[in-house]
């Protein structure tokens, strides 16, 4: 069936033709209403035509009769339909036209959005409906492609998918929509203020007026990010430049600030003011204008996300970001704050967008409006379940801080009856257990007050119990009722059934019809992501920003002064430092309370390896404390499927709350809800003001983001309808339908925050795909939103997906297809394996270790791995970084590393390793490494530290003779107990250049060249050769200098390595090669692992993927390893016969010490194992000797200063269980604050040493004698303990014998 747009008057043949496809494809054409219609035809002419193969397409396809319900509809003209609008056919606009790299891919929701509204103003509802939809699954049917076109489709869907969307485009595009909406909004909330004089007596004029402002914001501008030189020139700052001289990669914020300045005088009594020009206002006042001045002024600076629209990054190729200085594969998505990189954690917050109910501590029904979150103590509405004095349960509410029961309420909302309040709560004659309730309700509120059924005898009552609250309320009843109960809701008779809603949620989970909110459910929760976060600080910062601006305008209004340019009254200082402020500590202002800090929002990135700074922006953290009790909040919850890693978590107190988001798990932005809105109301659906309260309980109710819309007696038809457009695009695909039949609601979500995924539709037990479909698939440019135009591919919020049944992958639904038994599927997984997180989809195997060994791998050895972390390596300074020289990657692959295409995300070797004992120097975690392979560059690794060094030095202060503070600049100090011999007159080491533990390796000297102390001096341990020096100027105008050392490093003993399974060891032995088994073949392993690891630590996978490695490397075939892939013990075996090998993969080795034959065969193979930053170079602590505390005189604890090792409670308890007795005395004693002291035998209090009768000695002031004076060895921390309680006046004694 074929629909095309024309103009009556016109010639069909102007008319835009149908293209047909093949013999039996039909499209919808629809004509550019406003080329063809605005110059010659008026919009009464504008009908929908039927073209005259309608019946030729219909006999083909096999289309039934048209309903009759749409033929009315036809009728109605584009003009009615789409209220006046006009607009072009846009599915969706992309944000940008040009080849973007993976990482910028990510689909451009402002732009989509509009493209969509666009849509949807120009087809009409009912022919969005019965379009093409369901004649297209027909014949998708009959041209199913093959299983192998279908299996190699989901490969290339997936690979569109993170091509499009990438891995971190919830954050890239929270902080876009934020710059694009959500900063301007924040200045329009804000709204116009009025700036009132201080009324000061002394700054009276002789006509007692008293001058006014107000003043308003207008349109917000943001630039690219910039600095000026000193000399005003206006440069771009580029990230680059950011880190190397620790600046803050922010852009300048200027808002349009319109200023009236007015006198305000009263009214005379004839009503005549003192001026013809003055104006009459509200209040019986008179306002003469002043002066007025609309302006542009800097507010402040806000830092920039790398990679967001604003950014100079945007768009660029990876050729590109070479060339500016960047690294190859930065996928961006952080901020760059005095040239460290910080990152937003998401933050999962409850939802407050519905009625929540919960039974602990009591029964309660809580309703907090959405955009009313900064005062929710003002619009939140609780209806709660109370006893009274009888035992009686009875419903109240409170709200605007007060309470009254909750049939008060009702009849203060115009309720005439109790009938009809029972109508709005929806209760039965036949329900008895509500009714009894309601009941008591009653008598509460008749013994409450007598007339309750009054409605101004309520309203007064309610006007009493506000003046008497604890804080009493200027606003009477009627504008509390307006303003703060259910302030979203417009109307009495709407406030009163939504009131009756929640009376009845609450009612129903209390007899135990409904279940309470889950707030471990993702149903319940959205997480806060940069625009909401950046939101709630610069909230606050504003208000301050306002509230300074107006005590500073203040001052010139008092004393009748002209204002001067608005740049003298705003400090930008208050959001630029605020922000940086709250990035650099941490400390973020919480959501509901702005009085209160909170941590755990921002995250520090560390440059291990890129994986790791993946999933550092793909986690999501639960704002609780980690002491509290949480009940079920650190359990997996079923909502986790698809969205949430269930096995990705930290161990600890972070264990359940620091969580990571799945491979393709998605977060919804903020849509609008007006196009949602338009389509409700165009399906006929029933709103609020029009229906009777009887009605209420028979009909389906519609809730949009919360809010109570209306209500429908087509549930099933209206769902369908909404799905459709959806699929088709013409509602935005972020939106999510859910039908509740347990409860008779439609739940339609639009709201940020929401995790959502992406599977395949299914119909019939089969894809929605055609031949046609994967030419078109392979041909389009953006391949992913092609399928998710054409209904191939959705978005399923939690919600929606509860009433999906979900296919595992394709080939269960081949069986279904074949076995009725199977339900019928509606999606289908894009791959198993997504369910993980990306790190744990990397793993090859993980469905078949222990959970906790992959829990290891993904979430701590994956991200302290040593890899090539970046390719920039001379643009950044980061304190400490490690990079691989020879990194490879693994011989097999998985569905993950496969899509997501990146390589870099693998950070190590491929190793041989053999499962064998070999002398005992692998037991335990030991690993038994090949020498010569060390020396061939094997886990061979630089080790980068950088040191920097500030100095107080300003230029702008050289010619100030009057500043008495001590001046320090860089130089060669000239004292002669330094070494400073490596270092120049600037004060900066050369390129190259050795330096080692107690050299200086920055010069600093102050006021007289001899002062050396200000230098950087390197500590215990600290050595390496100058890769890098930097010298430069911050944004604070301090100069400073960064000197980085690198230092290569080769495998030792105690350095730590592990396998991509948790299988964690020591170097506990490096053997040479000659010493080391092999095979008849020569092959020496690398690494020997002893085989008691894998019984106890249940890693089969490691196993596996030995015996598949080996099968690749025979064959140069590249193997799968994906997780939850039905790969077989059988089919591995038979690939490694089919090589030549030993199907079980063992292989007979000889000794390499003595040549002969291994009694038994051993497990060799390829291993790919990762070398992780912890090195025994960095740990190693020894000393016999050294520095102590000057107060307690026991060994310091830093490292560097040469410090002792910890001995603590259960090190002394190990030594007593040796019987090591002697050795606990020297370490705990001799080698610690040995001391001696001097005790009276007699009294047992201490002696003291004086000087008497020109001998210097022992003697007891106590007994007056030196008689009984012992000597006694103690630790110097019992003789300190001693003369502190003495010096409390508490005296101790000691007892002595003789050994």
């Amino acid at each position: 069936m074929s629909f095309a747009v024309a103009a009556e008057d016109k010639d069909m043949d102007e008319m835009d033709t149908v293209e047909e496809v093949g013999s039996s494809t039909r499209k919808i054409d629809v004509i550019d209403i406003l080329d063809e219609t605005d110059d010659s035809a008026s919009e009464d002419d504008v009908v929908f035509v039927v073209e005259e193969k309608l019946e030729e397409f219909a006999t083909q396809m096999d289309i039934s009769e048209v309903r009759d319900s749409r033929s009315t509809e036809q009728d109605v003209t584009i003009a009615e339909a789409m209220d006046g609008r006009r607009s072009n056919l846009n599915v969706a606009n992309v944000a940008n036209k040009t080849n973007e790299p993976a990482s910028n891919m990510n689909m451009d929701i402002a732009d989509e959005m509009q493209g969509l509204e666009s849509s949807m103003n120009v087809v009409t509802i009912e022919e969005e409906i019965e379009g093409c939809t369901w004649e297209d699954n027909e014949y998708d049917i009959q041209n199913e492609p093959s299983e192998q076109e279908l299996n190699t489709f989901c490969i290339d869907a997936s690979k569109a998918f993170f091509n499009e969307w990438g891995l971190i485009s919830h954050q890239l595009n929270s902080f876009n929509d934020f710059m694009s909406n959500g900063l301007q909004r924040m200045f329009d909330d804000l709204g116009e203020f009025e700036i009132e004089p201080d009324y000061n007596p002394q700054k009276r004029t002789q006509d007692g007026l008293w001058y006014h402002a107000r003043i308003s914001f207008g349109k917000v501008t943001v630039e690219q990010p910039s600095y000026c030189t000193k000399e005003g020139k206006k440069l771009k700052l580029k990230p680059a430049e950011a880190r190397l001289r620790n600046m803050t990669y922010s852009s300048p914020v200027h808002v349009e600030m319109r200023t009236k300045v007015y006198i305000q005088d009263p009214v005379k009594a004839d009503g005549k003011g003192k001026s013809s020009s003055s104006l009459n206002v509200k209040g019986g006042r008179h306002v003469t204008p002043i002066s007025e001045e609309q302006k542009s002024v800097l507010v402040g600076r806000l830092p920039i996300m790398v990679k967001s629209h604003l950014c100079h990054l945007y768009g660029l190729t990876p050729k590109e970001l070479l060339a500016e200085g960047d690294c190859f594969f930065d996928v961006g998505g952080y901020f760059i704050i005095k040239g460290h990189e910080k990152i937003f954690v998401a933050q999962e917050e409850r939802c407050t967008n519905r009625v929540w109910v919960s039974s602990a501590p009591s029964w309660m029904a809580t309703y907090t409006p959405s955009r009313y979150e900064m005062a929710t103590y003002k619009n939140k509405v609780s209806v709660k379940l109370e006893k009274t004095a009888k035992e009686r349960e009875v419903l109240v509410v409170r709200f605007f801080s007060i309470t009254v029961p909750v049939v008060l309420l009702f009849y203060a909302l115009g309720v005439t009856s109790d009938r009809e309040m029972m109508h709005l709560v929806g209760c039965g004659l036949d329900d008895h257990e509500m009714s009894n309730l309601l009941l008591s309700s009653l008598y509460k509120a008749e013994a409450e007050l007598k007339n309750f059924r009054n409605k101004i005898e309520v309203w007064n009552y309610i006007n009493a119990r506000l003046k008497n609250s604890k804080f009493p309320k200027t606003e009477n009843a009627e504008e509390v009722l307006n303003a703060h109960l259910f302030p979203l809701i417009g109307g009495h008779k709407q406030k009163a059934m939504f009131l009756g809603y929640m009376v009845n949620c609450l009612l129903s989970s209390y007899f135990g019809r409904r279940q309470v909110e889950n707030k471990d459910d993702y149903r319940n929760k959205r997480l806060e992501l940069a625009s909401e976060l950046l939101g709630h600080e610069l909230e606050i910062l504003l208000k301050r920003f306002r509230r300074q601006m107006a005590k500073q305008i203040q001052k010139d209004l008092s004393g009748r002064k002209d204002l001067k340019p608005m740049e003298f009254y705003t400090d930008a200082s208050i959001i630029t430092n605020g922000l940086a402020r709250a990035f650099s500590t941490g400390n973020w202002s919480h959501p509901t309370r702005p009085n209160v800090k909170c941590t755990g929002v921002i995250g520090m990135v560390n440059q291990t390896n890129p994986l790791q700074v993946v999933s550092a922006m793909r986690k999501t953290r639960l704002r609780v404390q980690y002491a509290a009790k949480l009940g079920d909040a650190r359990y997996p919850n079923p909502s986790y499927w698809g969205r949430v890693c269930f096995i990705s978590t930290p161990d600890g107190e972070n264990c359940g709350l620091v969580k990571n988001l799945a491979v393709t798990g998605v977060v919804s932005l903020k849509l609008p809800e007006e196009p949602v809105l338009n389509v409700l109301n165009r399906c006929g659906i029933a709103k609020l003001d029009q229906m009777p309260s009887s009605g209420i309980k028979c009909r389906t109710k519609i809730f949009v983001n919360g809010e109570w819309v209306g209500t429908s007696d087509n549930p099933v038809f209206l769902v369908e309808k909404l799905r459709d457009l959806r699929r088709r695009h013409r509602i935005h695909p972020q939106v999510e339908i859910k039908k509740d039949d347990g409860q008779n609601e439609i739940r339609i979500f639009s709201d940020s925050g929401r995790l959502m995924r992406p599977p395949f539709i299914v119909k019939n037990q089969r894809l929605c795909i055609s031949k046609r479909h994967l030419e078109k698939f392979r041909k389009s440019s953006k391949p992913f939103k092609y399928l998710m135009e054409t209904g191939i591919i959705e978005l399923l919020g939690v919600e929606e997906e509860e009433d999906a049944q979900i296919a595992c992958g394709i080939d269960i639904l081949r069986k279904a297809q074949q076995n009725p038994e199977y339900p019928q599927f509606t999606h289908c997984e894009l791959d198993p394996s997504f369910l993980l997180s990306l790190n744990a989809g990397l793993i090859p195997f993980a469905n078949r270790n222990l959970a906790t060994r992959t829990l290891y791998q993904s979430e701590k050895h994956s991200r302290q791995a040593i890899g090539y972390y970046a390719t920039n390596r001379r643009g950044r300074c980061d304190t400490t970084a490690h990079q691989l020289f020879y990194p490879q990657k693994p011989l097999f692959k998985t569905m993950s590393s496969e899509c997501v295409n990146n390589m870099h995300f693998y950070n190590g070797q491929n190793a041989v390793v053999a499962v064998n004992v070999h002398y005992g120097y692998n037991q335990e975690d030991s690993l038994v490494t090949n020498h010569a392979s060390i020396d061939r560059g094997l886990f061979r690794s630089m080790h980068f530290h950088s040191f920097v060094s500030e100095t107080e030095h300003d230029e702008n202060r050289l010619n100030n003779a009057s500043s008495s503070r001590l001046e320090v600049d860089f130089g060669k100090p000239l004292t002669p107990n330094l070494k400073v011999d490596k270092i120049d007159t600037d004060g900066l080491p050369g390129i190259d250049s050795d330096f080692y533990s107690g050299d200086i390796l920055i010069g600093k000297v102050g006021p007289q060249p001899s002062d050396g102390n200000f230098s950087l001096k390197l500590k215990h341990t600290e050595k390496g050769r100058v890769d890098q020096v930097v010298l430069a100027t911050n944004d604070d105008g301090k100069k400073f200098a960064r000197v980085r050392l690198r230092e290569v490093r080769s495998p030792c003993l105690g350095d730590k390595f592990s396998s991509m399974h948790g299988q964690k060891g020591v170097v506990g032995f490096i053997e040479e090669q000659e010493n080391m088994p092999f095979t008849k073949e020569g092959i020496v392993p690398d690494i020997i692992i002893n085989p008691h690891a894998f019984p106890s630590r249940q890693t089969p996978g490691q196993l596996f993927e030995c015996a598949l490695g080996k099968a690749i490397a025979a064959s140069g075939l590249v193997g799968d390893a994906t997780p939850f892939r039905p790969i077989t013990v059988e089919s591995i075996t038979e690939r490694l016969k089919s090589c030549g090998y030993q199907p079980w993969g063992k292989e007979q080795m000889y000794n390499g010490r003595t040549g002969g034959k291994m009694q038994t065969r051993i497990f060799v193979g390829p291993t790919y194992y990762q070398r992780l930053i912890h090195m025994a170079e960095d740990k190693i602590k020894y000393r016999n000797h050294g520095p102590v505390h000057p107060l307690t005189r026991q060994p310091v604890a830093d490292r560097k200063r040469h410090g002792g090792v910890k001995f603590g409670e259960m090190e002394r308890d190990c030594m007593l269980a040796h019987g090591a007795t002697a050795n606990l005395l020297e370490r705990l004693f001799y080698l610690s604050d040995f001391s001696s002291m001097h005790v009276c035998g007699q009294c047992r209090m201490l002696a003291t040493v004086v000087l008497r009768d020109g001998v210097r000695g022992p003697y007891c002031p106590f007994c007056k004698t030196a008689k009984h004076v012992v000597k006694v060895n103690v630790p110097y921390a019992c003789k300190l303990l001693y003369h502190e309680l003495f010096s409390m006046g508490i005296c101790l004694r000691f007892s002595t014998e003789l050994c």
